[in-house]
């Protein structure tokens, strides 16, 4: 299992627009077991990113760091 971090719009409708990103972390064993895990949200995502070294322990220190379990 891996974490990824999710940037996407709250509309899929939306036309990416930077200032408007958000983002999510979600643990799974792929990229394309992440989305299928979010197909069902109205997100338009932008980006998905696979954290690891420092980068995750970058993450981890974020007040808003709570990862979605995939079950």
């Amino acid at each position: 299992m891996a974490i990824y971090k999710v940037f996407y719009q709250d509309d899929r409708a939306e036309v990416i627009v930077r200032e408007n990103t958000q983002t999510i972390y979600v643990e799974g064993n792929s990229e394309e077991e992440v989305r299928k895990y979010l197909k069902d949200r109205n997100y338009n995502i932008e980006f998905i990113t696979k954290l690891e070294g420092a980068h995750l322990e970058y993450e981890q220190k974020s007040p808003d760091y709570q990862v979605e379990h995939i079950q």
